[in-house]
């Protein structure tokens, strides 16, 4: 039997695309449909990444073929996940408590310990975001070393003021298509911050609350090591989406690591956990490229997340580059075809999937209440 394209598009307008309400033809998820004897190759496009809707899509597309066009049809099927729809369709975080109006989704970057390279996790997660057609900004939450003005290159500029609304606001800096926000842009270089946690929590929400932000996808918050007051006074103000925790392989990392897992985990807080990442996994030297040397030890983040039952997001190699191109305030992600690129693009896809996967799953955050009782914090619902 010959097969022609119009009973196949037919066909195809009886099947909803997973999360959407249009058929995958009006919706324009169908990119294109060739036909050859009794042979179709049908290429679709789907914003949702999880495995499950992918899967699903493909069912339909060979079940309604069979049934409506051509029982013994054979059938391929090229299916495509654009990230950036992903996150437009996404249900999104539905915050409870005080909101940011038009962000959708505000993931915590977090490590139990400093010097695992959260900074620069945080600034290449951001820059591949933007590069996937995401609306990006980063927050820099670390009140008393923040790094992401220079990560960014943008550590000489001032956020300058915009009326909104007839209110005052700041409007934050933009480079490599991501909004920044950080202490650094109101201290000198050489100015140490040297302020209590109340003072902390007040320039903090300053930023968060008289910022126009305007419409994000994702706002990524990048948080001080360890497990203290800000973190308590950011997600105070903020129901956070989720968090990912940033750790090296070695154990005396891991312990800190497994203690920031525990912070976002209590029921006090609980914040989701989207995963850990592993940061200086290995070293690979040019001169030779197939080797890798376990430094730091090996798959210690990636056994601490079985051993947790959080996911795995990912690894990254100790490479002298991506120290350089935090530098001179160029993360190493925006470097085009080249293995630390991929690295961080399947971080990053990771990433988005579980946030997918956390909206439709699980109840809104809600921002925790704390209360100071006998000189100890208590932390509630």
């Amino acid at each position: 039997m010959k097969l022609n394209k119009e009973d196949i598009l037919k066909a195809l307008e009886s099947i909803t695309v997973p999360g959407e309400g249009q058929n995958m033809v009006d919706s324009g998820a169908v990119k294109n449909v060739v036909t050859f004897g009794d042979e179709v190759i049908v290429d679709i496009t789907i914003a949702n990444p999880s495995l499950q809707a992918k899967k699903r899509t493909e069912v339909d597309i060979l079940k309604t073929i069979h049934e409506k066009v051509y029982e013994k049809a054979k059938i391929k099927i090229n299916i495509k996940v654009e990230a950036a729809a992903a996150a437009a369709t996404a249900k999104p975080n539905v915050i409870k408590g005080k909101a940011i109006p038009g962000i959708k989704n505000i993931v915590a970057v977090a490590s139990g310990k400093g010097g695992v390279g959260k900074s620069t996790v945080t600034a290449n997660l951001a820059v591949t975001l933007a590069k996937m057609g995401f609306k990006v900004g980063v927050l820099d939450a670390d009140i008393y070393g923040p790094s992401i003005p220079i990560m960014f290159d943008v550590e000489a500029e001032k956020p300058l003021a915009v009326n909104v609304g007839g209110k005052s606001k700041m409007k934050p800096i933009e480079n490599y298509g991501v909004k920044v926000l950080s202490i650094g842009f109101f201290t000198k270089p050489d100015q140490a911050v040297v302020w209590r946690g109340p003072m902390a929590a007040k320039a903090l929400n300053q930023m968060i609350f008289d910022a126009h932000w305007d419409t994000l996808d994702f706002l990524l918050l990048d948080l001080p090591p360890g497990t203290g007051d800000i973190h308590l006074s950011i997600m105070q103000s903020l129901p956070i989406t989720g968090a990912v925790v940033v750790s090296t392989p070695q154990n005396v990392a891991l312990a800190d690591a497994k203690k920031g897992v525990a912070m976002f985990q209590q029921d006090s807080i609980n914040v989701p956990v989207l995963g850990i990442i592993e940061n200086m996994a290995y070293f690979t030297p040019d001169e030779l490229p197939e080797n890798k040397y376990y430094i730091f030890g090996k798959d210690g983040a990636k056994n601490l997340a079985e051993d947790l039952k959080v996911p795995f997001l990912g690894a990254l190699p100790l490479v002298q580059s991506i120290r350089e191109a935090g530098d001179v305030g160029r993360p190493a992600a925006l470097q085009t075809a080249t293995s630390l690129e991929k690295a961080f693009e399947d971080i990053t896809k990771n990433v988005v999937q579980e946030v997918v996967r956390r909206n439709d799953d699980l109840p809104a955050t809600e921002a925790i209440k704390i209360t100071t009782m006998a000189g100890c914090s208590a932390v509630k619902k």
